[in-house]
């Protein structure tokens, strides 16, 4: 069978080879999400079948809506890992950038060894860079190269693997998805994965909480730009009185972008602090969400992005809308010439 990832097989065994006798952490983005978590989790299992001894490591805990691909493997957090960081050699898995991580773990690890992500954003920034911005996840080139170089994949690897990409492909709907996508499903669920477990984990075990959040975030929404751009906001206020945090914010951007008529749809998040957190989804990839965010220091795919700043939120929003509406009319009058 043809090679899904050829141009990464010889390198990735080099960097294989390159960490035999080290311990590694497999270093996540903060706010982890199903291609993070699950990459990571991935990415030890291919590790630990190499007999590479390694652990995972990321700024924030695990959501619990995850919990499920971690059932035996213990993830440490940056206060666990800084008195003792120089014994590990670190791997970087779905951050876009150095940065993602968070800044405590990227002033501990500036240079990765190695890094495997998809973001079309990533201009690369470790040692050894697997960079695939055309797969929709990047567990999804994890899976590619196991199956590529004869890398076992267990069932908690399969599963977690499979998650990723269930994720980040909306379910295999978004525009990312590939015959490759699909094939990659089926032998991860050959490999012992669970679609029904997965399916419940994640879309099935919702809070009553995370239902009255909805409904605020609903009411906050925003039409700009003839309806074709919708914003919403979650503020900090909201949590305490539906018993919710920041991880019950998963998953509420793609309601602005599901309404019909809606090209590009927004998630706001002010945080107590001052910060803000802002989710961009564009239903066409041509619109490139990844520029946008660029503007304001973020990143991410071209119909997925982030970003986060301390702005003051209205001043923050018109500049947004504003960059959002020069983008779209940027794009069409390309076309359209």
């Amino acid at each position: 069978m043809e090679a899904y990832y050829p141009q990464f097989s010889e390198r990735f065994q080099e960097m294989l080879r390159g960490l035999k006798g080290r311990k590694v952490a497999v270093v996540g983005h903060a706010r982890p999400d199903g291609d993070c978590i699950g990459s990571q989790v991935g990415m030890s299992r291919l590790l630990a079948s190499q007999g590479i001894e390694n652990v995972c490591v990321n700024g924030d805990a695990v959501p619990e809506r995850l919990l499920f691909l971690v059932p035996d493997m213990k993830f440490l957090r940056t206060d666990d890992i800084l008195p003792i960081a120089d014994q590990f050699t670190a791997v970087f898995v779905d951050c876009a950038d150095g940065a993602r991580c968070g800044d405590r773990l990227q002033v501990i690890f500036p240079r990765p060894y190695a890094m495997v992500d998809h973001h079309i954003s990533n201009q690369g920034y470790a040692e050894h860079d697997f960079v695939e911005p055309n797969s929709a996840s990047t567990t999804e080139i994890l899976a590619g190269v196991c199956l590529d170089l004869d890398i076992p994949i267990d069932a908690v690897a399969a599963q977690a693997l499979y998650t990723g990409i269930l994720t980040d492909t909306g379910q295999f709907k978004f525009p990312a998805t590939t015959r490759n996508t699909f094939l990659l499903a089926a032998e991860l669920f050959r490999c012992g994965a669970k679609p029904s477990e997965a399916g419940y984990e994640l879309y099935e075990r919702e809070s009553l909480g995370k239902i009255q959040l909805l409904q605020m975030f609903l009411a906050s929404f925003q039409m700009e730009y003839a309806n074709r751009i919708c914003l919403g906001v979650v503020t900090w206020q909201m949590f305490k009185p539906t018993n919710t945090s920041t991880e019950d914010t998963e998953g509420l951007v793609d309601y602005t972008r599901s309404i019909d008529g809606v090209d590009i749809g927004v998630l706001i998040e002010e945080r107590e602090d001052g910060s803000l957190k802002a989710s961009l989804r564009a239903k066409d990839p041509i619109y490139r969400m990844d520029k946008v965010a660029a503007l304001f220091n973020g990143g991410g795919h071209a119909c997925a992005a982030g970003l986060n700043l301390k702005q003051d939120t209205e001043n923050f929003r018109a500049r947004l809308v504003a960059a959002l509406i020069a983008q779209i009319e940027a794009v069409e009058s390309k076309t359209n010439s």
